[in-house]
């Protein structure tokens, strides 16, 4: 999972970066608002982790802007701001969540996966994926027929990644970045959604010739 983080406070964002890439996330960095609203436009970010009180536009005006361009990647503020109204501004310009000022990381953690877990999975702890394959949203847990899928941290993060896609195609370029942050070579990662596909006890991955991989529900 790829988070965007815009902090301008230099030991915050360095120790937000850290714990984070110690849970498995891949973290990109901004201290300027004019820096990350450029990368939002070049790089697919899962999620959004911005303070407000930022050189350039700030984070309530990125967050609007990018809003009205259609994206809706999730989004949660991260502010000394205590005022009502400024709580009140950044729920108008989009996010899902906001966390005041010191804030323990683990909170920070566990903000995260619920607003993931509300965004990309509809509030449900079980993913129906049929024929008796269930995916458990808070365990991380592949269940056929009530027992475990054992999968491998790769396949589990492709399956991820999948899901998190869910009726659209993932090309080799976003598994690429969500799950490497760099490049690997594509016949790697093909062997890599083979193994996965030969564990799954159901087929639900298709591959979409020229264009990447997909599970429909």
């Amino acid at each position: 999972m790829k988070i965007l983080l815009l902090e301008d406070e230099y030991s915050l964002r360095i120790s937000i970066k850290e714990f984070l890439e110690e849970l498995d996330f891949i973290v990109d960095c901004f201290s300027t608002g004019d820096d990350a609203f450029d990368a939002i436009y070049e790089t697919h970010y899962d999620v959004l982790l911005l303070d407000v009180n930022v050189p350039g536009m700030n984070g309530f005006e990125l967050l609007k802007t990018v809003r009205n361009e259609g994206i809706k990647i999730p989004a949660i503020f991260m502010t000394s701001r205590t005022q009502m109204q400024d709580f009140e501004e950044g729920y108008k310009a989009g996010c899902c969540d906001y966390i005041r000022k010191p804030f323990d990381l683990v909170e920070l953690q566990l903000r995260i996966t619920q607003v993931c877990k509300s965004f990309y999975f509809e509030n449900t702890n079980e993913l129906d994926l049929g024929d008796g394959l269930l995916y458990d949203t808070e365990k991380h847990k592949l269940n056929y027929q009530s027992r475990e899928v054992v999968l491998s941290k790769t396949e589990h993060d492709i399956l991820e990644v999948l899901l998190r896609y869910e009726n659209q195609a993932v090309s080799i370029i976003t598994f690429q970045d969500e799950i490497w942050g760099e490049y690997v070579d594509p016949a790697n990662i093909r062997v890599q959604i083979n193994n996965l596909r030969k564990k799954l006890p159901v087929d639900i991955i298709k591959n979409r010739r020229g264009v990447g991989y997909i599970i429909e529900r």
